[in-house]
Parts: C-alpha cells; sequence; structure tokens
C-alpha cells in the first residue's frame, strides 16, 4: 500500500487519539473533507485505492476511527472526516468463546480486527436474510456490526436453545442474561 499524505494524516491522528484505548470518534466533529478511496469488501478485507492492507496493525489502526454516520460510513479524526466505502459491514466475527451455560451463558466475539464483544443489552445479535440465508450480525460499538462468519454460525446453534418470545416458542441464544430470537420454533419443523 503506498501511503498518501491524506492516509498518513489519518493514520498519525487515529495512533495519537488511540494511545489510551479507542479515540472518542463520536464526539469529534469535524469538516468531510471528501471520499478516500478504502473500501472494506464483504470478507473484511480492507483495500486502499484498489490494493489490499496487508498490515493488520494498519487496519486495526484504521477501525479504530471508524465511524457511521446515517447509512455511510467515514474515518474521523478531530480535524478532518473522510467517506470510505463499506460494502456489508465493516468487520466480521471470526471467533467466540462461551462461559457459562443456558440462560446464564455469555457469549464473547472476536473480530477480524481483534476487537471483542459480549453479546448482551448493548451489543444485540440481529440475523437478517441475503440469498435466502439467514445472516447473523453483533453490534460492536456506536452502530458499526460484525457479520458472524459461517463457521461461528454453526457453532451457535448447536448451543442454542428455544424460549418464549413475544407469545411463541422461537429458538435463539441467551447471553448476557439476554435471550436472542432467531427463529420461531415452528419454522424448524
Amino acid at each position: 500500500m503506498i501511503v498518501t499524505q491524506n492516509t498518513q494524516n489519518l493514520l498519525s491522528a487515529a495512533q495519537e487519539a488511540g494511545k489510551n484505548g479507542l479515540p472518542p470518534v463520536h464526539l469529534w466533529n469535524p469538516p468531510f473533507c471528501g471520499d478516500l478511496d478504502m473500501r472494506i469488501a464483504r470478507d473484511g478485507t480492507w483495500f486502499h485505492e484498489g490494493t489490499p492492507i496487508g498490515r493488520p496493525a494498519m487496519v486495526r489502526l484504521f477501525s479504530t476511527i471508524l465511524r457511521k454516520d446515517g447509512d455511510k460510513y467515514f474515518l474521523v479524526t478531530p480535524v478532518e472526516k473522510v467517506g470510505i466505502t463499506v460494502e456489508d459491514v465493516p468487520f466480521i466475527a471470526v471467533d467466540f468463546e462461551r462461559d457459562g451455560s443456558g440462560r446464564d451463558q455469555r457469549v464473547t466475539f472476536v473480530t477480524n480486527v481483534g476487537d471483542r464483544v459480549t453479546a448482551g443489552p448493548d451489543n444485540p445479535l440481529r440475523l437478517a436474510e441475503a440469498g435466502g440465508e439467514p445472516v447473523p450480525y453483533v453490534l460492536v460499538r456506536d452502530g458499526l456490526e460484525a457479520r458472524i462468519d459461517r463457521k461461528s454460525f454453526y457453532r451457535l446453534i448447536e448451543i442454542g436453545s428455544h424460549a418464549d418470545h413475544d407469545g411463541a416458542s422461537w429458538f435463539g441464544l441467551w447471553s448476557d442474561g439476554l435471550f436472542f430470537p432467531l427463529i420461531p420454533s415452528a419454522d424448524l419443523t
């Protein structure tokens, strides 16, 4: 990846702002400076000017200054805001850990950029459909979601259970004290 001046400015600002955890991008309101030729593919690969970004540390750094406003995605620093393209969602949940079981379990996902998030009240799961297939997502932070990869989704199904939801039986997943309904139990027979 060739680092342009604009990209270098973003990297420097992200490094400085993220020294004590995630930068507070939700508090920054810089002027919009145009779109950057950066894209996050459906499989989670980050591209800059058509070339995959091969340095995981750089991808992680960019991911910390990512913000979603409405349906658009931006890289934001205290002094600039640039638009980028995201084909589906910016992150992929590539694995999870389970603590406990049944109603008492906690399911913590790990994303392709190193975020760890426990499904629960602040980080709900949702199920969408694409091409006739179920597609699961988990909220990571501030409107930014991760699509749960196929192997992890199959593992989640193995630890799922049936529970009452809105007066009907649903198959879903418990995590952090909440039941996340995925599909009506009647649809599984």
